[in-house]
């Protein structure tokens, strides 16, 4: 994104934070909206196409398309990877979660994937875990139990596994994709264009061999392309504008715990879902204990949520 040349301005990293907050709030009820007319095969084609076509007009007006050039063969097939990882199977999941769960379960479920980092980054970075660090995902698992229950906590069971399992393996899909994502040092739209363009041959093959093309409507297609622009494609340019701009990252990355609390606000509006105490008692000790975990270790995984608006 060619950070250096932007001067730090905070004032104008707060507009571009505020921006994808926003964008990225209305993303669960627009999930759930779209899902009800196409289904998640049809979305991800959608959105993915749509997010090629404006990170594509993103890397013209920043006059990288000369970047593209200089990708090695081993760095596509790197992309290739990357994108099978996400967008391919991360959101095919993720909506295959929206659409067995409630959008106030799914959403702030997908959000434990800073936790999920950590777990993963004692296998594959080989970084140690604390037993203060395992208390405070200790602390976000209780609030995964609480949003699970739907409002019945004291059935000791899932209303639903499936759609549970699935939420929960989204988040555990980013946390991979972010940790190989964080290694690779190249211009991050090139490398989420290359991604996308990659994830986007891999839906069209899964479109054509599930005959999913004829059974596109307007409305599933609209929504695909709302999704593509607002919850893959721009959005994450703005986020990556505003870590630029900032003086302050924290104070940028910060507002991020905003998002699945704004969510919720507009999932009860929007899709008129009556959120239960359990959903907003459990979101809570959830980002409680991201938040812990990121102060616990401030250079390492805890702070992993700081990279990434997700």
């Amino acid at each position: 994104m060619g950070g250096n040349r932007h001067p730090k301005n905070q004032s104008r990293a707060y507009m571009y934070a505020v921006l994808a907050v926003v964008f990225w709030s209305t993303a669960a009820s627009a999930f759930k909206l779209t899902l009800e007319h196409a289904a998640p095969l049809q979305i991800l084609f959608v959105a993915t196409l749509t997010s090629c076509v404006a990170l594509a007009g993103v890397l013209f007006i920043q006059g990288r398309f000369r970047l593209l050039k200089q990708t090695s063969g081993r760095e596509l097939f790197y992309s290739a990877v990357m994108g099978l990882l996400n967008p391919f199977m991360y959101y095919l999941v993720l909506f295959e979660a929206y659409s067995l769960l409630p959008a106030q379960v799914a959403q702030p479920l997908n959000f434990t994937w800073p936790i999920m980092l950590v777990i993963l980054s004692v296998p594959l970075l080989r970084q140690p875990i604390s037993p203060w660090s395992i208390g405070t995902m200790l602390i976000s698992f209780a609030g995964v139990y609480l949003i699970s229950s739907q409002g019945r906590p004291f059935d000791m069971r899932f209303a639903d596994p499936l759609g549970v399992s699935l939420a929960l393996g989204s988040s555990v899909i980013w946390a991979l994709f972010w940790i190989y994502n964080v290694r690779d040092g190249r211009n991050e739209v090139v490398k989420l264009f290359l991604s996308f363009s990659f994830a986007l041959i891999f839906a069209s093959l899964a479109m054509v061999l599930t005959s999913g093309f004829g059974a596109l409507n307007f409305y599933g297609s609209a929504g695909g392309v709302y999704i593509g622009l607002f919850e893959m494609g721009f959005t994450f340019v703005f986020w990556l504008k505003a870590m630029q701009f900032a003086v302050s990252t924290d104070r940028i990355s910060n507002m991020i715990y905003i998002t699945p609390f704004l969510a919720l606000v507009l999932i009860g509006i929007i899709l008129g879902e009556q959120i239960h105490l359990t959903t907003v008692g459990g979101l809570i000790l959830i980002v409680a204990g991201i938040v812990l975990q990121k102060f616990i270790s401030p250079a390492g995984t805890g702070a992993g949520v700081q990279a990434d608006g997700r």
